[in-house]
């Protein structure tokens, strides 16, 4: 490795090896009995559909830089495997407190895995500018700030336990808008911050992943479960084609971008993620989706045009858009059906109910993004000390600062 790449030889590999000792002394002591693990059996089909879309799906959907193909899907199943463990440690810990009920077994897994997908999106904000200690410790604390957000939704707002794990994409998109704007910016004349289109069809192939296991997602805890699934393949479907449809009317030749593609296709999924349990009727889902690949694409330009330099932010693969933007109009939706719901069902006579909904609502929605931009920037300032060897600006959107390239004597 040339002498002006740092070396993590003595924090990466250390780092990794307390925390691992950590989980296991915990797990040893803790971890329940082998006979309550796999049960119930038939939810495994469910966890595996889950576990595939944020490991090998966000792991292909983060590549989006053409040469950070490796740091790409390489750190994000590090960060993935060590922040389960983390996550059912911090879910074991809520139970001692007596914060919340213990559920075990296959269900704790799977909100573990649905709670990293917070991580994942947070991780696409700062991609390429983040050294793996910088992400695993960016991965922790998000962790636990994520669960603290949701037991005070489920314990002041009395939010659904299953419905406080939707708000895992307007969180991780905020935590990790608000990290992203606490580091440098990289020089006007970078090139290595751009795709390549083979770059582009690894992303689009993680993008196709997701999309598909996205109804699983939505409905693993779920309590109408197919509803939930029906709800979601539909915004999902209607989402994909308005993508398509918006792209080709608004480029210069009529003509589909990828970029487009990449992520409005998976902004029904994003939206729908609150209601798709309580929709009644599959047209709804699908206004939503309509409606969310529609605030994707439009606000795309405008975020990359006007907010992103006004604020000094570099969003490296848009979740702000792909995730933020789509998860604010579905709590947003899911206030408005709720009322309209309970005004039907109360003939709009206990105004003072519905009052109340909507405050609950709303307050979950800004207590969630208010934790998230907060700590988000407390964390990126954090990350930025010298102690987890920050990487220098010329260094970013760079897989050699981290991986060997045996066949490269020279650079890429």
């Amino acid at each position: 490795m040339p002498s002006r790449y740092l070396n993590f030889r003595c924090s990466v590999p250390w780092l990794i090896l307390f925390l691992e000792t950590l989980f296991l002394i915990r797990f040893f002591f803790c971890f329940p009995d082998v006979g309550n693990i796999y049960s119930p059996s038939s939810f495994y089909p469910e966890f595996q559909d889950v576990n595939h879309m944020v490991i090998f799906g966000f792991g292909f959907f983060l590549m989006v830089l053409r040469r950070y193909g490796f740091s790409s899907t390489g750190l994000n199943f590090l960060l993935i495997v060590l922040g389960v463990q983390c996550s059912v440690l911090v879910e074991d810990l809520l139970v001692f407190l007596r914060v919340q009920e213990s559920v075990g077994g296959m269900k704790s897994l799977a909100k573990a895995v649905v709670s990293m997908t917070a991580v994942a999106i947070s991780t696409g904000a700062v991609l390429g500018k983040a050294n793996p200690v910088q992400l695993i410790v960016m991965s922790l604390v998000e962790l636990i700030i994520f669960y603290v957000s949701r037991c005070i939704n489920r314990t002041f707002l009395q939010v659904p336990d299953s419905l406080t794990l939707m708000h895992v994409h307007l969180f991780g998109a905020y935590f990790g808008v608000a990290v992203t704007s606490r580091f440098p910016e990289p020089p006007p004349g970078l090139d290595k911050n751009r795709s390549t289109p083979k770059s582009d069809l690894f992303s689009m192939l993680g993008t196709v992943f997701v999309w598909v296991f996205w109804p699983s997602f939505n409905s693993i805890l779920a309590d109408s479960k197919k509803e939930a699934v029906l709800n979601t393949y539909f915004a999902l479907a209607v989402s994909a084609v308005t993508a398509f449809m918006l792209s080709a009317l608004t480029s210069k030749d009529g003509k589909f971008r990828m970029t487009h593609i990449h992520s409005a296709v998976l902004a029904g999924g994003v939206t729908i993620s609150y209601t798709a349990h309580s929709i009644q009727h599959p047209w709804i889902a699908m206004i939503l989706g309509l409606l969310g690949s529609v605030i994707t694409i439009l606000g795309s330009h405008c975020l990359q045009r006007c907010f992103n330099p006004a604020f000094k932010l570099q969003d490296t693969s848009g979740v702000h858009f792909t995730f933020g933007l789509p998860a604010v109009l579905g709590a947003v939706a899911a206030v408005v059906l709720c009322v309209v719901e309970k005004g039907i069902s109360t003939q709009w006579n206990n105004l003072s109910s519905l009052g109340y909904l909507v405050f609950v609502d709303v307050g979950a929605f800004c207590q969630t993004i208010s934790t998230a931009l907060i700590t988000g920037l407390i964390t990126g300032l954090i990350l930025n000390i010298k102690l987890l060897k920050t990487v220098h600006v010329s260094k970013y959107f760079d897989d050699q600062f981290y991986w060997e390239f045996p066949h490269l004597s020279v650079g890429f």
